[in-house]
């Protein structure tokens, strides 16, 4: 559970660490939200400083430069590691150090996006729970091996250590950090300033660009695709097997060695994803989807749906409807 501590002085620092090539909106998360006025009924507000010992560059389109030197990062309350386009870090030592050394003294540190790659090298992710844009999840999964990575979350709270997904996700974690500072009042005001929600409904798996096939086993392809082009018929593993001329578990066998998953899981998945299209890309009611898709019903078409996507069909069409 969340615990609210709405005494937040006003000498708490958060500290944004410049790294190199940062992404413009995981900068502008934390400085249009702690950076900003308080919102009225706040007791109290942040210290709110951007560290680092040069400019950098913000793409094709300008610099950023610190208002406070890489040393502020010593008496920060709270660190904020931006994401870094296309995951590209150098000369990481020093912040790797001034973040090992913020965290032992009690700061809290938090990272948006790829700003989580900083964290592992750090150590601060080694046996916690955390996230990072989708993309990145099983790079960071390998990087800290330890750790409880949750590619699904769009942002995780781990206590003094907290992380989120993708940049626009930096917005979704400092508004929860409010929230856990200030209360709900003063988070939804925030919120309302922004012309956003204060919560976001679903998980990343929403927004992940994946369609049926993507991860199958390349000796199956063939299968895969013949498969793909019948999900409107009450398939079974067992016709998936017999058309590959292997047995049911040799079949498992292999789906799971390739993409983590059985064969009925990711049978279940392509019926999904071939949803998502047509919720996508068409007008069709999700009746008339299920059918399409194998569900055999909008009913059981709801509840997979959900399983897998995080939201139900009506939202996820509300949400990606082209020309909606």
């Amino acid at each position: 559970m969340m615990t609210v501590a709405p005494d937040v002085p006003r000498s708490h620092v958060v500290a944004v660490a410049l790294v190199e090539a940062p992404t413009m909106l995981s900068l502008a998360a934390p400085c249009d939200t702690f950076g900003a006025a308080p919102p009225p009924g706040a007791a109290s507000w942040y210290d709110f400083r951007v560290c680092g010992g040069d400019s950098v560059p913000l793409g094709p389109w300008g610099r950023l430069d610190p208002t406070d030197p890489p040393e502020t990062l010593d008496i920060a309350d709270t660190i904020v590691v931006p994401g870094v386009g296309g995951a590209r870090f150098r000369d990481l030592d020093p912040l790797v150090d001034a973040l090992r050394a913020a965290h032992a003294r009690g700061a809290r540190v938090i990272s948006i996006c790829t700003g989580a790659f900083v964290l592992a090298r750090a150590g601060l992710l080694d046996g916690r729970r955390a996230t990072t844009h989708w993309h990145y999840a099983r790079r960071l999964a390998e990087l800290a091996p330890t750790a409880v990575i949750e590619p699904d979350r769009i942002h995780v709270d781990d206590g003094d250590v907290l992380t989120s997904a993708g940049n626009a996700a930096g917005l979704d974690l400092c508004l929860y950090v409010l929230q856990r500072d200030h209360g709900a009042a003063v988070a939804n005001a925030v919120a309302r300033r922004l012309v956003m929600a204060p919560h976001r409904d679903g998980g990343q798996a929403q927004f992940v660009a994946h369609r049926p096939g993507r991860d199958r086993p390349d000796d199956l392809a063939a299968l895969c695709d013949w498969a793909i082009a019948r999900l409107d018929q009450p398939l079974r593993v067992a016709d998936l097997a017999a058309r590959a001329g292997l047995s049911t578990r040799q079949l498992g066998r292999r789906f799971r060695a390739a993409t983590g998953h059985g064969t009925l899981d990711w049978l279940a998945q392509a019926r999904v994803r071939r949803a998502q299209e047509l919720l996508e890309t068409t007008g069709d009611t999700v009746e008339v989807i299920a059918a399409r898709t194998g569900h055999g019903s909008a009913a059981n078409l709801r509840r997979h749906f959900r399983d897998i996507v995080g939201v139900a069909p009506d939202a996820y069409r509300r949400t990606f409807r082209h020309g909606a």
